[in-house]
C-alpha cells in the first residue's frame, strides 16, 4: 500500500568506500524528503539463496557452520550467494548440491527477505526443495567448513525456541514454510 506522502530520498552524489571480494561499500550524499540533505552508508550484497530441503523421512537438512563476525557456530539451512549472471533458483540449486551432496526434483519459491534493511541491500530468496536425492559428496568453495545433519521440524521450532537457533534467514525461512503449508 502506497503512501500519498513522499519518503523518497534521492542520491546526489555516490562513492566507493570499499571494495572487496563479496561486498562493496558506499557512501551516498542524499537529498530527503524534506529537502535536508545527508549522507547514508550502505553495504552492496549480490544477493543471496536459502534452501529449506526436506528429506523423505520429513526431516530437513541443516547446517553447522562458523561464523567469523560473531566467532560462533550457527545451525542454519543451506544458503549462499548469488554468482554473477546467476539466477537465485539457479543458485540455490548450485549451492544445495555443493554444501549438501544432494539434489531436489521440486522446487518452490517461498519469498524473499531482506535481512539488514538500514544498512544494506542484500536480497534473499527463500526455496522450499523437495524429492531429495544424494548425488555426491559435498564440493565446498576453498576455505568453506561446515557440517550437514537432519533435523525434524519439531526439533528445529525447539531449538529456535532455547535460543539454539539465531539465524534470522532460518527462521524466517521455517516460518515462511508454514505459513505455505509445507511443515
Amino acid at each position: 500500500m502506497k503512501s500519498p506522502v513522499t519518503l523518497d530520498e534521492t542520491q546526489l552524489a555516490s562513492s566507493v568506500v570499499f571494495q572487496g571480494r563479496l561486498l562493496r561499500v558506499l557512501s551516498d550524499h542524499v537529498r530527503l524528503p524534506d529537502g535536508a540533505e545527508t549522507v547514508r552508508e550502505h553495504v552492496v550484497h549480490p544477493g543471496a539463496a536459502l534452501i529449506l530441503a526436506q528429506l523423505p523421512s520429513g526431516a530437513l537438512l541443516f547446517e553447522r557452520q562458523f561464523r567469523y563476525p560473531l566467532k560462533q557456530t550457527f545451525l542454519e539451512l543451506p544458503a549462499g550467494k548469488l554468482d554473477a549472471s546467476e539466477t537465485p533458483e539457479q543458485a540455490a540449486i548450485r549451492e544445495l548440491a555443493e554444501e549438501t551432496g544432494y539434489a531436489a526434483k521440486s522446487w518452490r519459491h517461498l519469498g524473499v527477505i531482506h535481512p539488514c534493511i538500514g544498512y544494506s541491500d542484500e536480497r534473499i530468496e527463500i526455496f522450499y526443495a523437495q524429492n531429495l536425492r544424494q548425488i555426491s559428496g559435498q564440493r565446498l568453495d576453498e576455505n568453506e567448513f561446515l557440517e550437514v545433519f537432519p533435523m525434524s521440524v519439531a526439533a528445529a521450532r525447539e531449538a529456535i525456541l532455547r535460543g539454539e537457533i539465531t539465524d534470522a534467514k532460518t527462521i524466517t525461512a521455517l516460518f515462511l514454510a508454514q505459513l505455505h503449508g509445507m511443515l
